[in-house]
């Protein structure tokens, strides 16, 4: 019995992210709003032979399947946060639904490029009033939507340690949806000064000029996210801050230690796990140097492994 204590002891649970219930609720209303208007939007065009605003109808559809997909992350990150098939916990989930965030943005950046050379190209005639009245509503929508998802982005971020930067604990899978939703508030808004161009001056180049102008801001902010999404799955943070300050407390230890190997990889919002293996020419307790690196609260999973340096034998 006291055996097995002692192993309780050193058994610890993989949940190294806590979720973001308020992110997830929010996100939930958001995904309905959405929804609601893409509808709207499409039965609007439909009702108004409008191009414009089916075509803006269609293009928030791959946005609420976005917003859908940042739930499903959620959901199942939490429920399956206990499952031992994840050796380092499901947050990966939550950035996946990111990094899939991101290709969808790229999608609709596509897309916007090539109804705006469309109607370049081929100008058609626009119903002004019920377009702008239509382009208006989904623009408070995106707002009220962005709002929602802001508070739970000031929200998201429990941990700050100085040396990372913000950025680095921020909820990306929240950000991958508040992304989703200023894409199309900023589609809305060039929507609207466009119409209002159009309507006033007959400025109807207008539309697919501020159509592309729109495209450049979504792709610029899906690349963003791709790039941190990308990073964190492939385990790309060598060149973290943290790994330099690991460098300097080894070369702190009372005894002289080369590090043999060192592997760090995200497992939460600003939440590292970490392999160290050194080679040290005197005796060395792993204890010691988990007790030098406890000042990183970030590091919340360490492997520590100490090698002694074979001496060959003088002759």
């Amino acid at each position: 019995m006291q055996d097995a204590d002692a192993l309780e002891n050193w058994q610890h649970s993989h949940v190294f992210d806590p979720g973001n219930p308020l992110a997830e609720r929010n996100t939930r209303w958001v995904v309905w709003l959405t929804a609601t208007m893409m509808v709207a939007e499409i039965a609007g065009g439909w009702i108004f032979n409008s191009m414009a605003l089916l075509a803006d109808g269609w293009h928030m559809s791959s946005h609420a399947l976005a917003l859908g997909l940042a739930v499903l992350a959620y959901t199942a990150a939490r429920r399956y946060a206990n499952d031992p098939r994840f050796a380092f916990g499901t947050w990966k989930i939550e950035v996946l639904a990111s990094y899939t965030s991101a290709v969808f943005l790229v999608g609709v950046a596509g897309l916007m490029v090539f109804q705006s050379f469309e109607r370049l190209l081929a100008p058609t005639p626009i119903h002004f009033d019920q377009a702008i009245a239509i382009a208006v509503m989904g623009l408070l929508v995106n707002l009220v939507c962005a709002w929602l998802l802001k508070d739970g982005h000031g929200h998201a971020h429990h941990h700050h340690h100085p040396h990372d930067g913000d950025h680095h604990h921020q909820d990306l899978n929240l950000r991958g949806a508040y992304l989703h939703v200023l894409a199309d508030a900023a589609t809305s808004l060039f929507a609207i000064v466009a119409l209002f161009g159009g309507k006033l001056w007959g400025a109807v180049w207008l539309d697919p000029v501020m159509g592309l102008i729109g495209a450049t801001l979504v792709a610029t902010w899906a690349y963003g996210l791709l790039r941190d999404s990308s990073r964190v799955l492939l385990d790309a943070e060598m060149d973290r801050p943290l790994v330099t300050e690991i460098h300097d407390l080894v070369a702190g230890l009372p005894v002289v230690a080369d590090i043999a190997d060192l592997h760090l990889w995200r497992v939460g919002k600003g939440h590292y796990a970490c392999i160290l293996s050194l080679v040290v020419s005197e005796p060395l307790e792993s204890d010691a140097v988990r007790q030098a690196l406890s000042v990183h609260e970030e590091l919340v999973h360490l492997t520590v492994e100490i090698h002694r340096r074979r001496i060959a034998p003088t002759t």
